[in-house]
């Protein structure tokens, strides 16, 4: 074994002071983090979070238990994102789904659905903000304040590919009058 030249520094040894110093302020960074976790009614698509998401008293439609109104033939659908929230400012949420079918390759269209749900019933789509049919896929996806908010891929011809979208759309959809009005924030352009 080697020998170090240096001398011994007296602040490489520790002692039970510091280790209570680190482990206070380890638990303070923690506690401070938990404090500052997302709502779950802003947080955006891609962040995880739970499907029972509580809003007040009510738990959000779980997507997992509805029916859509997609053809799929046998393969079945899937839930790709979902979002909860108040959007019609009822005190009770809602859930924004977007599904298609559970393709085994390519880039299936996806629809956008709201679900509500009774008590003790089972969740119904009561809006289809993109119809599958309209061929198009969702990118971006939040719900904030009551806002629908997505980025709409498509295609600018049928011998675009359909693993790569070249057309995009920001859009937004709000609870007026008793209909959700979509509102375009950016036009169509190239992906």
């Amino acid at each position: 074994m080697q020998t170090s030249e240096l001398p011994d520094l007296a602040h490489t040894d520790t002692r039970p002071m510091q280790w209570l110093v680190t482990a206070t302020a380890m638990a303070a960074v923690v506690a401070a983090a938990g404090m500052l976790q997302p709502d779950a009614a802003t947080a955006s698509a891609s962040t995880p979070h739970r499907t029972a998401t509580q809003h007040g008293t009510a738990a959000a439609p779980d997507p997992a238990r509805a029916t859509f109104p997609l053809d799929c033939g046998t393969v079945g659908s899937t839930v790709a994102k979902q979002v909860a929230g108040d959007l019609d400012g009822d005190d009770r949420p809602e859930t924004v789904a977007v599904v298609h079918c559970a393709a085994g390759s390519g880039t299936p269209p996806s629809g956008v659905y709201v679900l509500t749900q009774g008590s003790g019933a089972a969740p119904r789509v009561v809006a289809t903000l993109v119809d599958p049919t309209q061929k198009m896929s969702i990118g971006d996806f939040t719900v904030r304040d009551g806002i629908i908010s997505a980025t709409l891929l498509g295609y600018s011809s049928p011998e675009t590919p359909r693993c790569c979208p070249d057309q995009q759309e920001k859009v937004t959809w709000q609870w007026r009058n008793g209909a959700f009005v979509r509102a375009v924030q950016s036009e169509p352009n190239s992906a």
